[in-house]
């Protein structure tokens, strides 16, 4: 069975945000939305010997997603493939799911007011990788800092770095079994 999953490499992620722009673009986002914020964690060290990390924020795509459970309109969805999205003409904008996740990951646009207010976040770009494409933030790094695949397929990429280095996922213990994966930088990037 297919279980998508993605790897943020943050040995490689320098911040550029051209993950977060392309992820606007191509889903037509309001200005005051995004789905694919990257933080930086500040400078550390001396100079010359200074570096920085990124870490590229995005919904986590849970095996036990909160926000479908809470949803009263059953709008919050997930699919066999690990994929949480909402059908957008489903949701009332109650914001229970909102205040369920605990990334932050969705939100209600105020630009929406006048018409049909409804969550929006991240869906792994589905409508590209059922496809056969990857989403468009992976497509678009050009450090490849983002790997996407199916984490059940052995000889996949994602299932290769999960499975064969030192990973870390937000806020494990909330028991929400997250599907994005860090590869923690070892030194971060040179400035």
């Amino acid at each position: 069975m297919t279980r998508y999953a993605m790897v943020m490499d943050q040995r490689r992620c320098i911040g550029c945000q051209s993950c977060t722009v392309a992820c606007r673009t191509w889903n037509e986002l309001p200005l005051d939305i995004l789905y694919n914020p990257v933080v930086g964690e500040g400078v550390v060290g001396e100079f010359p010997h200074v570096h920085q990390t990124f870490t590229p924020l995005i919904c986590m795509h849970c095996d036990n997603p909160p926000c479908t459970i809470c949803c009263p309109c059953k709008a919050s969805q997930q699919d066999e493939d690990g994929i949480v999205w909402v059908e957008s003409e489903k949701c009332m904008a109650c914001k229970a799911c909102v205040n369920s996740c605990p990334y932050g990951a969705r939100d209600v646009s105020a630009l929406d007011a006048p018409l049909h207010s409804y969550v929006r976040k991240c869906n792994f770009c589905k409508d590209r990788v059922r496809e056969g494409e990857l989403p468009y933030c992976v497509a678009t790094c050009h450090q490849k800092a983002r790997i996407f695949g199916d984490l059940d397929d052995p000889n996949s990429d994602v299932s290769k770095l999960v499975n064969g280095l030192n990973t870390n996922r937000i806020f494990p213990e909330l028991g929400t079994d997250p599907q994005v994966y860090y590869i923690p930088d070892l030194g971060g990037v040179k400035l």
